[in-house]
C-alpha cells in the first residue's frame, strides 16, 4: 500500500496563518534559515557555484512546511549562524527555486537518510537560496534578544526551528542594527 504525503494542519487555523496566506502580487515574504558555520557557513554559500546552494537536510516537520508550502522565488531570508560565537544574523539570501523533494532523505549513505521517506509521496522538501549581501556587521542573537521591536521573534520564540518567518517589521529592525 502506497504511503500517504505528510499532512498539515490547515494553515488558516495555525499559529502562522499569516506567512502561508494567498499572496498578493508581486508580494515578497522574509524568513530567516539556520546553519551552524562549521556545517555550511555563510562564506560557504559565497563560495558556491553562483552563491547558491539546496537548503536540504531539514528534519522539523514546521521547518518542512515552511520550505514546502511558505517559501517562494524572490522571497528573501535572513542567514543565520547557529551554536557560533556569537550565534548571529551574518547575510541575506535570496530564494531561487521554491520548495521542492529534499533528495538527501533517499540516499542510504546521507546522514540524514529518511528510510520511511517514500519517493513517491515525499516527507522532506528544501528549497535552493542564493547570497545576495553579507551585511556589514553581523547581528547577534543577545542584541536580538535586547530588542524590544524583535520580541516577539520566531527566532527567539522558537529558537529549534531551523527555518522560520520573520515580518516586515523584524526584518527592518535587524537590517536597522547591521547598517546603524
Amino acid at each position: 500500500m502506497p504511503k500517504k504525503p505528510p499532512q498539515s494542519m490547515p494553515y488558516e487555523q495555525g499559529k502562522w496563518a499569516a506567512v502561508f496566506a494567498p499572496r498578493r502580487r508581486g508580494e515578497r515574504r522574509h524568513w530567516l534559515v539556520k546553519s551552524e558555520p562549521d556545517v555550511f557557513s555563510w562564506e560557504d554559500l559565497e563560495r558556491a557555484p553562483d552563491r547558491t546552494t539546496c537548503w536540504d537536510s531539514v528534519r522539523n516537520t514546521g521547518a518542512r512546511n515552511f520550505l514546502r508550502d511558505g517559501m517562494q522565488v524572490d522571497d528573501l531570508a535572513f542567514y543565520y549562524h547557529s551554536n557560533a560565537t556569537p550565534s548571529a544574523i551574518v547575510g541575506v539570501c535570496r530564494v531561487v527555486r521554491a520548495g521542492y523533494p529534499d533528495h538527501t532523505a533517499f540516499d542510504p549513505a546521507h546522514p540524514y537518510f529518511d528510510p520511511d521517506s517514500d519517493p513517491a509521496h515525499p516527507t522532506w522538501y528544501m528549497v535552493d537560496l542564493q547570497a545576495v549581501e553579507r551585511l556589514p556587521r553581523p547581528v547577534t542573537l543577545p542584541e536580538i534578544k535586547a530588542a524590544p521591536a524583535l520580541a516577539e521573534m520566531a527566532l527567539v520564540r522558537v529558537g529549534r526551528l531551523s527555518v522560520v518567518p520573520v515580518t516586515p517589521a523584524e526584518w527592518e529592525a535587524v537590517l536597522a542594527m547591521a547598517r546603524g
